[in-house]
């Protein structure tokens, strides 16, 4: 069988459990439509409907797509979104998920992507994942340091932790497909310190020259320094306003066969990695609502969740 089909057979029936009675859209744009038009021959043998749309790509994550997809998004069982930018974190997403849809969003997908990362044990990562989660529903701050010299202190204290663990199974749930991360929004306008980001950036890419440094002061990024990656990101949030700068999200991902190659939906899901968004936090319960999600990924951290290290230079002290 052509292996994106198989992928796509374990993503519609392990990953979100699509059933016979079921309605399912798949919602891609032209980068992903290869993927988009597997997805949807794979559906036309195991649902009861299955519709395939194709929209002009957003510019940027967290964009909303048109208001008439929002609207086909809460009348169907499920979603499956193969599209370029994100629409994790936005308000047609949350509003399918309250209309009982469940929701798999596969942002910046390739198929190589697709057909290594669906081959991963699902239920392992999802054990781990939610090992991860509970630590962090009992923390209060987040220390997060790096050899480069991060060193951001995070304040969590109530705030609950989301399980990402490629397991879209149940009405109103939603992840990315592939998947694998435990994630938060940090305390609003309390987080304090410096980070540099020398994975990956949505929508820059590769971290290729120097890592970019974003310094943090009651929650908001304030400077962003280093080569001309870190300009075009600084430019990217300065188009959006001052609410893109808000320090959204720390997410520490469990996907072991995932691997840092530039696109950011698998670079954040890999074990032993940490990442910081900046932008809307409203999908983990936050207020700062704006159509800007990005996530900056950070190799080989030391995080401590208070007195207890939960990744020691890059390394997962539980399993």
């Amino acid at each position: 069988m052509n292996p994106l089909l198989e992928a796509s057979i374990i993503a519609v029936r392990d990953c979100m459990g699509i059933g016979s009675d079921e309605t399912v859209l798949v919602l891609a744009d032209a980068p992903c439509a290869n993927i988009g038009k597997a997805l949807f021959e794979v559906c036309k043998e195991m649902c009861r409907e299955v519709f395939y749309l194709e929209i002009v790509p957003r510019k940027i994550n967290g964009e909303e797509p048109p208001a008439e997809i929002a609207e086909l998004m809460k009348s169907v069982d499920a979603v499956i979104a193969p599209l370029s930018k994100s629409i994790t974190h936005t308000d047609a997403r949350r509003n399918a998920c309250k209309a009982n849809s469940r929701v798999g969003t596969m942002p910046g997908i390739t198929e190589e992507i697709m057909i290594r990362t669906m081959r991963a044990d699902y239920n392992r990562i999802s054990r781990l994942t939610e090992k991860v989660t509970e630590i962090l529903n009992k923390g209060k701050l987040a220390r997060l340091t790096t050899p480069l010299g991060t060193d951001l202190k995070i304040p969590i204290h109530g705030i609950n932790a989301i399980s990402s663990t490629g397991l879209v199974r149940e009405p109103g749930k939603f992840g990315n497909l592939p998947s694998g991360e435990s994630y938060l929004m940090p305390e609003e306008g309390k987080a304090e310190g410096v980070y540099y980001v020398d994975g990956s950036l949505a929508g820059i890419g590769l971290i290729e020259e120097a890592p970019i440094k974003i310094t943090i002061e009651k929650g908001m990024a304030v400077k962003i320094e280093g080569g001309a990656q870190a300009n075009k990101f600084d430019e990217m949030i300065g188009e959006v306003g001052k609410d893109a700068r808000n320090l959204a999200e720390l997410g520490i991902g469990t996907n072991y066969l995932a691997e840092i190659k530039g696109t950011v939906l698998e670079d954040e899901k890999v074990a032993g990695t940490v990442h910081l968004a900046l932008g809307n936090n409203v999908s983990m319960g936050g207020t700062v609502n704006v159509g800007f999600h990005v996530d900056g990924i950070i190799k080989n951290p030391t995080l401590k969740i208070d007195d207890f290290v939960l990744l020691d230079n890059g390394k997962m002290r539980i399993k």
